[in-house]
């Protein structure tokens, strides 16, 4: 199970952050804070993945799988039963569809298009499982979505005769 998916910038700043699991606020922060600390000493030569030994989420088993775009971190904390390799090709599948949403995603889109980054996020996992991986039917739902929007009538529309 996925337990957080995490962005943040060269800086430890948040840009997003989706919890799976019920954690306080405090937690969540420290949560953050531990993971920028631990992926930014990091250097690009080491493998991405770091399991157990932090007691990042309250658990030793808890692997944290991470790729490094220009200036963001893109981080899945997920359990044992999560293979590094496939929770890696999610990560790259996640930054193509933001890709293609915002012709080259960057730090500003993330602050400035959130929902968007979100309902992307959620066509892709719901509830720390993933429900979707392959990019050509999460690209086509997103479509879908913008189609609809397009269409979107007032709730409070009445037509009178």
């Amino acid at each position: 199970m996925i337990e957080a998916v995490l962005i943040f910038n060269l800086h430890g700043t948040p840009r997003l952050t989706k919890f799976y699991r019920h954690y306080s606020e405090q937690k969540q922060q420290q949560i953050v804070k531990q993971v920028y600390q631990i992926v930014s000493k990091r250097g690009d030569a080491v493998c991405s993945f770091i399991e157990g030994g932090e007691n990042i989420l309250e658990s030793s088993s808890t692997k944290v799988i991470y790729r490094h775009y220009a200036t963001l971190y893109i981080v899945f904390c997920v359990d044992s039963s999560e293979s590094e390799l496939a929770i890696l090709d999610l990560i790259q599948v996640f930054v193509e569809v933001l890709d293609k949403c915002f012709k080259n995603v960057c730090e500003l889109d993330l602050i400035f298009h959130m929902d968007k980054v979100h309902y992307v996020l959620n066509e892709i996992i719901v509830g720390g499982l993933v429900i979707e991986h392959s990019l050509p039917n999460i690209l086509l739902a997103i479509e879908e979505q913008k189609k609809l929007e397009k269409n979107d009538i007032p709730v409070f529309y009445h037509e009178s005769h």
